[in-house]
């Protein structure tokens, strides 16, 4: 299957016109984190290299055509001295499928704290999760076959107080990747929307339901590679109405707390017909 960076690969057609590129896939929809990562990469590109990706917000409105490649039209909102913001549209056949706000930051001094990271099994420590799968799931998880992700058991996620729906996973790619910050950044945007709406069937194993990304946002906190070992601290606060709220931190070996994550999925019961 794609790498990423075939996977993130845009291509300019005008100042603020670009047009992604069409992988290799088994899904019948185009996975929401190529199409987020794709619209950040052309945010990206519009900005200049002092300023670093800090936020985005992205609605996914229609499913994407895997075969189709998608043009990302970038609207300059502001450009300030610290401050920066991208507004980004996915278009498949005349058609909005999503839609993404990035704002930029230069980096100033200032007070300095975080959660702490729980404590987990290390990575060294678990299967690589492509072995002791069903042939379903191994079939699946080709679609990503460049990650290393690795689930901690769910029997061995630490209990919190009034958490009803954890889990946590560590992942990272497999090979290389180039030293460029704001290529992590956007890789890590393309790996956020995998694994975390199964946060919400945590404890709702057993009933069959239709999921799909509605929105995401992102926070990114401090630097790191996603080469390297991260950990996805994941819960689901809330389902109701079809729809499964939840939100992960994402933390680096060191304990470090590099990026936040909020996302609202539909889990809606699968009809009869």
């Amino acid at each position: 299957m794609a790498t990423i960076e075939e996977a993130l690969e845009i291509e300019r057609l005008e100042r603020d016109i670009f047009r992604g590129a069409s992988t290799k896939t088994q899904l019948e929809r185009t996975f929401g984190g190529q199409v987020a990562g794709q619209a950040l990469v052309a945010a990206v590109r519009t900005v200049e290299p002092r300023y670093q990706v800090h936020s985005l917000h992205g609605y996914f409105l229609r499913p994407g055509n895997p075969q189709e490649r998608t043009v990302y039209l970038v609207e300059r909102i502001r450009d300030g001295r610290s401050f920066c913001t991208r507004r980004v549209t996915g278009v498949q056949d005349g058609d909005a499928i999503f839609t993404m706000s990035a704002s930029f930051h230069v980096g100033d001094a200032g007070p300095t704290h975080q959660d702490v990271m729980p404590v987990v099994k290390l990575p060294d420590e678990l299967s690589d999760v492509q072995f002791g799968l069903s042939p379903e799931r191994l079939w699946a998880m080709r679609e990503w076959e460049h990650w290393d992700v690795r689930p901690v058991p769910q029997e061995e996620v630490a209990a919190r107080d009034g958490v009803v729906s954890p889990q946590q996973v560590w992942f990272r790619y497999r090979h290389a990747l180039p030293d460029d910050p704001l290529f992590h950044v956007c890789t890590l945007a393309y790996m956020s929307d995998m694994t975390l709406l199964g946060s919400s069937k945590v404890i709702h194993p057993d009933e069959p339901t239709q999921n799909a990304s509605l929105d995401h946002a992102m926070w990114f906190l401090r630097p790191f590679r996603a080469d390297d070992w991260l950990l996805y601290d994941q819960s689901s606060p809330s389902a109701s109405f079809g729809r499964g709220l939840t939100g992960g931190k994402i933390f680096n070996r060191r304990g470090e707390l590099v990026a936040a994550v909020v996302q609202e999925g539909l889990i809606r019961n699968l009809r009869e017909d």
